[in-house]
C-alpha cells in the first residue's frame, strides 16, 4: 500500500503540478502587487475612479452590487494582460530562440533491398517492387 503512495507520489507529473501550483501561488503575489500599486493606480490617474465599487443598483429594497463585479472582470483582464505580456510572450520568445523548430523529416528514405531512395510514405520500392 505505501509502495502504491511512493509510485504516485513520485510520478513526474505530480511533482511538476504540485511545483506549478506552488510557484503559482508565490506569483499570485507579484501579478496582485504588481496590478493594485501600479496599474490601478496609473489606471485612477487616466479616469479617475479605477474601482466601481460605489455602483449600486437599488430594486424593492435590495441591493444589486454590479460595480463589484465590473471591478472584478477589469481586474481579472489587468492580471491576464499582465500575466500574458510579462510571462508568455517573453517565454515564447526564449523557446524559439533557444530551440529552433526541428527541421523536416526527408522527402524519402532508402529501400532495405536496393538502397534506392523512395518517397518516406510509400509501402513498395518503385525499383524492386520490394516491400518497405
Amino acid at each position: 500500500m505505501l509502495k502504491g503512495f511512493r509510485d504516485f507520489v513520485l510520478r513526474g507529473n505530480v511533482m511538476d503540478l504540485a511545483i506549478a501550483v506552488i510557484i503559482g501561488a508565490a506569483f499570485t503575489a507579484i501579478i496582485t502587487a504588481l496590478t493594485a500599486n501600479i496599474i490601478n493606480p496609473l489606471l485612477g490617474a487616466i479616469i479617475s475612479k479605477p474601482n466601481f465599487d460605489y455602483l449600486v443598483a437599488n430594486v424593492h429594497g435590495g441591493e444589486i452590487k454590479y460595480g463589484t463585479f465590473l471591478t472584478a472582470i477589469i481586474n481579472f483582464l489587468l492580471i491576464a494582460a499582465v500575466v500574458y505580456f510579462f510571462l508568455v510572450l517573453p517565454t515564447q520568445y526564449l523557446l524559439k530562440k533557444f530551440n529552433p523548430p526541428a527541421p523536416p523529416p526527408p522527402p524519402t528514405k532508402a529501400c532495405p533491398q536496393c538502397l534506392g531512395d523512395i518517397p518516406a510514405a510509400a509501402t513498395r520500392c518503385k525499383f524492386c517492387t520490394q516491400p518497405v
